[in-house]
């Protein structure tokens, strides 16, 4: 005989999927994890196609990350034609992409966790949501949801689309930035670095004030793992180019590699509960699970490489040290690159070379072609077989919530544990897990490519004492 606790939808997450949590007669967690329900196959979609429409058609995997997609595509192309775009098209596909991450860090931090950290996980489900935090704090929701905007005001105006930008191409991008440009930019970049620093502290005040009132997500809610993330040659932080870097538990240095030797350390390997693959680290023959996104960069990286990013940085290392495995801090994490991109943002505007050419021609003759960024999320890879024709052959594409996805299970089974087992009140449930599902900003559109309604439904499947507590649909 099973309970089934049925929740549905859990909100805020961006894709559609389930989670189970089986107890035994005696109430003990037997297994618990997230089962995604879509069958993906954006890669068949990609076979057959131009090679130079990649940028274009992958920016439509999701709306949520669409950039991503589309520098990740640019980037594949320039290496499969063996192009370096100019100076000028690098600064401004990185300035596109800081646009892109102050745009879904604030969403992540103000939209989909700003709720728990405003209002608190024990605030009724009706009411913990972004209308909850507009009447409850309207001046941080007022600041947060300007900065937001700004980001993706910074994203179209570079990416000539919001939603789904089209100006990088292979071989730079397609436009020269003009003064009028230049001066919107610089009052926007300027615009959002104020109110940054105005919601830094509130943010890390409120993470704070929740994990003191549950210390069980600190204490517990800790999975040592390698960490991989994007930098540059010296160790500071890259999100557009750099070359991939994995560090150990205890944050040794393991392996170093560009892109295109992905497969030589990445392996991608089927979940027989879910469509979702699982990604591991390959250390000779020995499987790691490993976690990407603001934490794991912050555990691979030496600096941000701006001095308000780095100042924080020193902060968090100070109060929690590195390299950090506690799923609950990374709210902090994604806060320090959130600030990190204001200023880099002002940067690139300063830099006398994003005024120059802008594009170089590109033939492809035959290849493959790899790259990377790293997305909101973590690494995000694209690899492609071109033919002598310009054709796209092959596909395959390695997404940030496939890599996390161990580390998303764990989390589900230390918040049953910590949070719904011999626990009387099942809303606990509830608060817990999505909580700390947020906490990776999972993106289950980019990983499996599911259409229609996207609902989270929560399963604990005990063994005795059958009763459908709540559904709400």
């Amino acid at each position: 005989m099973n309970k089934t606790i049925t929740i549905d939808p859990v909100t805020r997450i961006e894709g559609h999927a389930r989670v189970f949590i089986d107890l035994d007669d005696a109430g003990a967690l037997t297994a618990a994890g997230l089962v995604v329900n879509e069958l993906r196959g954006f890669e068949k979609i990609l076979t057959g196609m131009d090679a130079d429409r990649m940028p274009l058609v992958t920016a439509r995997i999701c709306g949520v990350c669409p950039t991503a997609h589309h520098l990740a595509a640019t980037n594949a192309l320039d290496n499969a034609a063996g192009v370096e775009p100019p100076p000028a098209a690098k600064l401004l596909r990185e300035l596109m992409y800081m646009g892109h991450v102050i745009h879904s860090h604030c969403l992540s931090l103000f939209v989909l966790q700003g709720p728990d950290l405003v209002l608190g996980l024990d605030a009724d489900p009706a009411v913990r949501n972004v209308v909850g935090v507009v009447q409850a704090a309207p001046d941080i929701a007022k600041k947060a949801l300007q900065c937001r905007s700004i980001g993706q005001k910074i994203n179209e105006l570079v990416g000539g689309r919001g939603t789904h930008p089209v100006t990088s191409v292979a071989g730079g991008i397609a436009f020269v930035l003009d003064a009028d440009r230049e001066r919107q930019l610089n009052a926007w970049i300027d615009e959002a670095r104020g109110l940054v620093l105005e919601l830094a502290p509130v943010v890390k005040q409120l993470l704070m004030k929740m994990l003191d009132t549950h210390p069980a997500m600190l204490q517990q809610w800790v999975a040592p793992a390698w960490s991989v993330g994007t930098v540059k040659a010296d160790g500071t932080l890259a999100l557009v180019n750099g070359e991939i870097r994995a560090v150990d538990e205890g944050g040794a240095l393991k392996a170093r590699f560009p892109s295109a030797d992905y497969d030589s350390y990445m392996s991608e390997s089927a979940v027989e509960f879910s469509y979702m693959k699982q990604v591991s680290f390959m250390d000779g023959d020995n499987r790691h699970d490993y976690r990407v996104g603001p934490l794991a960069r912050l555990n691979v990286s030496e600096r941000y490489g701006t001095p308000l990013a780095d100042r924080e940085r020193e902060e968090f290392i100070r109060t929690v040290g590195r390299p950090c495995h506690a799923n609950a801090l990374q709210p902090w994490a994604r806060l320090i690159e959130l600030i990190h991109c204001t200023e880099r943002a002002g940067e690139i505007m300063a830099d006398p070379a994003i005024h120059g050419e802008t594009r170089v021609p590109v033939t492809f003759s035959g290849s493959r072609g790899v790259g990377h960024v790293e997305a909101p999320r973590g690494t995000l890879i694209h690899d492609y077989e071109i033919d002598e024709n310009g054709i796209v052959r092959a596909a395959n594409l390695i997404v940030a919530t496939q890599q996390n996805y161990a580390l998303i299970n764990a989390m589900i089974a230390q918040a049953a544990t910590s949070h719904v087992i011999n626990r009387p009140d099942d809303q606990a449930l509830l608060n817990a897990v999505e909580f700390g599902i947020r906490c990776y900003d999972p993106c289950l559109s980019c990983a499996t490519h599911a259409l229609g309604a996207m609902p989270l439904e929560i399963v604990v499947n005990r063994a005795a004492r059958p009763r459908v507590i709540r559904r709400n649909c």
